[in-house]
Order: C-alpha cells, then sequence, then structure tokens
C-alpha cells in the first residue's frame, strides 16, 4: 500500500478556492477510484491555512490512475502555484497499521 502525506500552506485570499478543488477531487478519489483507499482533506487546527492530503492507494499503479483522472486533472489546472506560501511537501509512506489488507 501506498501512503501520501500532502501537506500545503496556502494565501488566505486562496484557501476557499484550494478547499473547493480538494473536496471534489477527494470526492472523485473516494468514490471513483477502485485502487484509492481513502483520500482525506484535514485542516490544521492552529493554523488554518495549512492543508493536509493524506491519501492511501492500492500501489504506485494506482496513484499513476488517479493522476490521470478527470477529477485530478481539474484539480491540477485549477490549483497555481503561486497560492503557496511554501513549496508543498510530499511524504510517501509504506502502511503500517492496519494491515494493507484489512483496507
Amino acid at each position: 500500500m501506498l501512503v501520501l502525506v500532502v501537506k500545503f500552506q496556502l494565501k488566505p485570499e486562496f484557501l476557499k478556492p484550494f478547499i473547493r478543488a480538494a473536496l471534489a477531487d477527494a470526492q472523485g478519489s473516494n468514490s471513483d477510484e477502485p485502487g484509492c483507499k481513502r483520500f482525506d482533506v484535514i485542516q490544521d487546527e492552529s493554523d488554518p491555512n495549512i492543508i493536509y492530503f493524506y491519501e492511501a492507494y492500492d500501489d504506485e499503479a494506482a496513484f499513476q490512475a488517479h493522476l490521470q483522472t478527470p477529477h485530478y486533472q481539474k484539480y491540477n489546472s485549477t490549483i497555481q502555484d503561486d497560492w503557496y506560501t511554501a513549496p508543498v511537501e510530499i511524504n510517501r509512506c509504506e502502511n503500517l497499521f492496519p494491515s494493507s489488507s484489512a483496507w
């Protein structure tokens, strides 16, 4: 299982459009992608301009398939680099618990 934890630090004026685009991508991922086991959009409690994605995929192929979906393509074309106050942090992780077979 491939897990991604992605951190976005946004300029306040771009927070709402970012969240709108992120939620559409997450909803599409959770409902239309059999290889996507989970896609959460999480807002930091102490700084609401920080958003995290928690994404879990069966494997690298499922993640690559995600990048080809219409909902991801729309998200990717909407988001602009100048919306961020810091570089996006992408952490590729391996699932430990619950076991991958439990998903």
